[in-house]
């Protein structure tokens, strides 16, 4: 269905695509995988006419296709669901999902029509979301299934999916990956690209690897030896290798030190609303403490209340020994306390800027000198020290912070908080949309942050990364803690998960 040509592609300073080839047929699912910067997103904007190639062609149907725009290539049937969110949050969820799409009589549009089909496709997705609800309240898994119900409304011949499961929870991203393979079997083609490899795995026929705009490897796992049309088991160990062009000594990064400080930060009666309710913990100094729970349990909201973004009805934070009353991000960072928020992209950056802009905005009082101008060659020099350290890769320190991947902009947050010089640094969802070698080098550096004595709070929602890299989990269901896992190591996920869906015993102190 569509044949990518020794297809190449430039920015100043960078080749993001250097002559790719490579095809998707009719029934079909390619997998793409690599790095962060490996020209994936280049190669999805060139194959939706976001942007022209500068060498090579591209064929759909055996026909040379050149997309002058979008707006042709999905006229063409070719719909993407981008990593970021592309939603007008003014509308509401119907009126996103049909925005540009036709469905109206002698001007006038058909609500009626469009709401049933809205729900349908919500329905498809295993999730309750009413139509009519402006996307602006929404969550960010929310908002992300009303982009995938988007490009599914389509009903394209190709489906281009860019990490589409970042912020779903495993209930729904089972059901995306149900719709992907069931759109395949009516005939059409997808390009389905995750960091996470067990998704790749579940999902794809074929697997393509990028490195440095390179295609360098490639698998055909429907093989004769899978037996009755299945598919072969994917070589995990092989293909992240192929992605990093190196072997991984271990999926996790092993700690850097064994004996725990006095408690750093304690959090008492922490309560707001029905989102999070009478949460109480404490964290030490050098420990790494895990929050699991679904979407929705209320990680992000404890992360929020404590950083100041987020209003409480009551609750406690205590800073080594001294009790703090954070109203704001600005009294928080001035205490110590640090958050890589999970919206890096809207929270965290501001995009319109540079990377060395962005490490140097809650860090300005470093660098002020006489009559408070800013000291730029202090400042460069602090943005060059960390940038070497974390192997923050741009073209030039003025480089706009928005066109770099999603790994180094989260080197970005990390970065600017190390120079703060942070106590506490809460990480919500801190690899999510990153890949394996820039998430294992974030995981490195969040092991050498609590090796230097500060707390760190772990939230994220691939179970495996909070087991892996906690001293201690704590479990969320519906607000509230219900479970402590004191051995995270030799934890049952199973366990876990039951905890975290409300069925386990809430009141069992720890699962082992």
């Amino acid at each position: 269905m569509l044949e990518l040509h020794r297809t190449s592609k430039s920015y100043p300073g960078v080749d993001a695509l250097r002559g790719v080839s490579l095809a998707v047929g009719a029934g079909e699912v390619l997998g793409l995988v690599g790095e962060n910067g490996a020209g994936k997103s280049t190669l999805i904007r060139v194959v939706s006419g976001a942007e022209r190639p500068d060498g090579g062609w591209i064929e759909l149907d055996g026909e040379p296709a050149a997309f002058d725009s979008p707006a042709e290539a999905r006229r063409r049937g070719i719909a993407v669901i981008h990593q970021e969110l592309s939603l007008i949050p003014q509308l509401s969820v119907r009126e996103n999902l049909f925005l540009g799409a036709g469905w109206s009589r002698r001007g006038l549009v058909r609500r009626r029509r469009e709401e049933r089909e809205a729900r349908r496709l919500l329905g498809l997705l295993e999730i309750d979301i009413d139509p009519g609800a402006s996307c602006f309240g929404l969550s960010l898994g929310a908002r992300q299934a009303v982009e995938i119900a988007k490009a599914l409304a389509l009903g394209p011949r190709l489906l281009i999916l860019d990490e589409p499961t970042a912020a779903l929870s495993p209930r729904e991203a089972r059901a995306l990956l149900r719709q992907v393979r069931e759109l395949a079997g009516r005939g059409a083609a997808a390009i389905y690209v995750s960091h996470r490899l067990e998704e790749i795995e579940a999902v794809a026929d074929r697997v393509a690897v990028l490195r440095d705009g390179e295609l360098v490897h490639s698998i055909d796992r429907r093989l004769p030896a899978a037996g009755g049309g299945g598919l072969a088991p994917l070589d995990r160990d092989a293909l992240i290798e192929a992605m990093v062009g190196r072997r991984l000594s271990a999926e996790f990064p092993p700690r850097l030190h064994e004996e725990l400080g006095e408690p750093r930060l304690e959090i008492k009666g922490l309560s707001a609303g029905h989102r999070v309710r009478d949460v109480s913990f404490s964290i030490r100094r050098g420990e790494v403490l895990g929050l699991a729970g679904l979407v929705g349990a209320g990680r992000s909201e404890v992360a929020r209340l404590v950083f100041g973004a987020a209003a409480r009805d009551r609750g406690e934070v205590w800073l080594d020994g001294r009790r703090l009353d954070p109203r704001s991000p600005r009294q928080a960072i001035a205490a110590g306390i640090c958050l890589l928020p999970e919206d890096r992209r809207g929270h965290g950056l501001v995009l319109t800027e540079s990377a060395r802009a962005n490490f140097a905005l809650p860090n300005l009082d470093r660098f002020r000198r006489f009559r408070g101008m800013v000291d730029r060659r202090r400042e460069g020099r602090a943005f060059d020290r960390w940038r070497g350290q974390l192997d923050i890769r741009l073209a030039r320190s003025g480089q706009r912070v928005a066109t770099l991947s999603g790994g180094n902009q989260q080197k970005v947050v990390i970065a600017k908080w190390l120079e703060r010089g942070a106590k506490v640094v809460l990480c919500d969802e801190p690899t999510r949309g990153i890949d394996v070698g820039a998430r294992y080098e974030i995981h490195e550096w969040i092991r050498r942050m609590a090796s230097k004595g500060k707390a760190v709070l772990l939230i994220s929602s691939e179970l495996e990364e909070v087991l892996g890299m906690s001293d201690r989990v704590l479990v969320m269901h519906e607000g509230r803690i219900r479970g402590e896992i004191a051995d995270p190591a030799g934890a049952d996920p199973a366990g876990v998960l039951r905890i975290a869906a409300g069925v386990g015993p809430s009141e069992e102190p720890s699962v082992a």
